[in-house]
């Protein structure tokens, strides 16, 4: 964990200085895995204890009651109506996929929103999480809002954001470590195939945390 927190430390301390607030990322690369076979590849939801330092946009399906209380706390909420018509408007629908971290759905609305977006959230890997009856909204959208996608695809290097430049090293790594024990749990090899990880501010010099 010490290590993590020095090569944290290095690259916010080398990151230029930019107008903007910049996120800090983790670059993964693995080896000795085909990840051409689809289970090979890493695809998980991973909480990060100390947030993501980012808004992160959160669209929800609903009806009835559970629109109502959604839009306490998600971006932007939609009924059937609203994804029949997201539906009919492919731009539209491509400029929310892509803006949107993650989607939920009611389960009884699931099907309709494959029938409508399946073919542009699904190659996004941005299919809802579906919310069943015994579900609640609320909580399950607010536990999204510290949530990454950690996601390889058939690539071996892949990114994932772990922060911004504003929280402490501490924090940073904290995510660092929870990302890393659960992706080493996904592989078969665990950290065996891991060959490299590095982390950077958006602009940033890359620093090597393992």
């Amino acid at each position: 964990m010490a290590d993590i927190e020095q090569a944290v430390a290095d690259a916010l301390e080398n990151a230029p200085e930019r107008s903007f607030r910049e996120s800090v990322d983790l670059a993964i690369n693995l080896r000795d895995l085909d990840l051409n076979d689809p289970s090979n590849r890493v695809d998980v939801s991973v909480v990060l204890p100390a947030g993501t330092g980012q808004e992160t946009k959160i669209v929800v399906f609903a009806e009835g009651e559970t629109a109502v209380r959604a839009e306490e706390v998600a971006d932007e909420v939609y009924d059937g109506d609203g994804l029949a018509d997201l539906g009919d408007d492919d731009d539209a629908a491509k400029d929310l996929a892509d803006e949107t971290n993650f989607f939920v759905a009611e389960e009884s609305m699931m099907q309709d929103v494959a029938r409508h977006l399946g073919t542009i959230l699904g190659p996004r890997g941005k299919m809802p999480e579906p919310l069943g009856l015994d579900d609640d909204v609320v909580e399950t959208v607010t536990g999204m809002k510290d949530t990454v996608q950690l996601r390889s695809g058939d690539r071996r290097t892949f990114h994932t954001r772990v922060g911004s430049e504003e929280m402490t090293p501490d924090e940073i790594a904290s995510n660092v470590d929870t990302l890393l024990r659960r992706l080493h749990g996904e592989l078969e090899k665990g950290p065996m195939n891991v060959d490299s990880v590095y982390i950077k501010t958006t602009m940033g010099p890359a620093v090597e945390v393992a």
